[in-house]
């Protein structure tokens, strides 16, 4: 088993999500998750201005290409935005001011500086006006995926023509509480044989009974497990970073913005989500390989 992640903003005190990141620190998060057996993963930017998050990507381009190690655990780079939705609940741990419409403008900034390496981008379908940017991306070969978002049917039929193919932590970067039947939750899972669906199975960003529906209903052969780690990924308790953004992990391991009930990342590891979907799942060795390692690689066409 060669577990691949494509949601990591950060390990083991390391945020690639940082304006400060230097060699030392990629090089320290890259030896922490492949001791920690991860084969590779996408290191993933959250919403920033776009002058800012160009600098990240260009620096992190940098970084990587001076670093064997850092080149054989980055497979590439996954945008978590700017283009999402800016309300309330959706918005998540997402800075509102920050994020913007799609345009096509923008996300030819954005993959001209990722230099080949942004294989993965999350956006809002009601943010990309008739799913232009989403063609622009797929034909770019880049991954499109759903997420912070709250699209209508029609919307969300419309980028899946136009190659979206996945849904971003499904189950989260959504309210609380829903319209009981009409919410973006149902709208995804009725679309769900064209969509990858991917979670994060902490037990907090979806409880596990949850979790354990979900599957049933979408099939292992469709689903994708990520931590969405952030540098306090293996630190424990305590006042933590992701882009900037203060974040505090209380005593069981869960990040959220001070003061705040929205989530932010995660600190699970990959030896605890295989722990998690053995022993609080009940799920085969055959399945966990399915969920951690061939379906991200061909979700991602690697």
């Amino acid at each position: 088993m060669k577990p691949f992640d494509l949601q990591v903003n950060g390990y083991a005190g390391t945020d690639f999500c940082s304006t400060s990141l230097n060699a030392e620190q990629l090089h320290h998060a890259c030896r922490a998750l492949a001791d920690d057996g991860v084969d590779g993963v996408l290191a993933t930017f959250i919403t920033d201005d776009l002058r800012t998050l160009k600098a990240k990507l260009s620096n992190l381009v940098r970084l990587r290409e001076e670093d064997e190690l850092a080149r054989q655990v980055i497979a590439g780079f996954h945008l978590e935005g700017p283009f999402l939705n800016p309300k309330p609940g959706y918005i998540g741990a997402h800075e509102p001011e920050l994020v913007r419409p799609a345009c096509l403008e923008d996300a030819q900034g954005i993959l001209e500086v990722g230099e080949g390496l942004v294989k993965l981008l999350t956006l809002a379908p009601e943010q990309d006006s008739g799913g232009v940017v989403t063609k622009f991306l797929v034909e770019a070969g880049v991954v499109v995926s759903a997420g912070h978002c709250d699209p209508s049917i029609a919307q969300l039929k419309a980028v899946i023509d136009g190659g979206l193919s996945m849904v971003t932590h499904f189950g989260n970067g959504c309210p609380v509480e829903l319209s009981r039947h009409d919410n973006v939750l149902q709208r995804f899972l009725s679309l769900r044989e064209h969509l990858w669906f991917c979670f994060i199975p902490d037990g907090v960003h979806v409880d596990f009974f949850a979790l354990k529906n979900y599957l049933d209903l979408v099939g292992v052969d469709r689903s994708i497990m990520t931590t969405d780690a952030i540098s306090a990924a293996t630190l424990g308790p305590g006042m933590h970073e992701i882009s900037g953004i203060s974040v505090e992990v209380d005593e069981a391991g869960v990040s959220r913005r001070p003061g705040s009930a929205n989530l932010a990342g995660s600190t699970v590891t990959m030896p605890r989500i295989l722990h998690n979907l053995s022993q609080e799942l009940g799920l085969s060795e055959e399945e966990i390989i399915a969920l951690v390692d061939r379906n991200p690689r061909i979700a991602l066409g690697l």
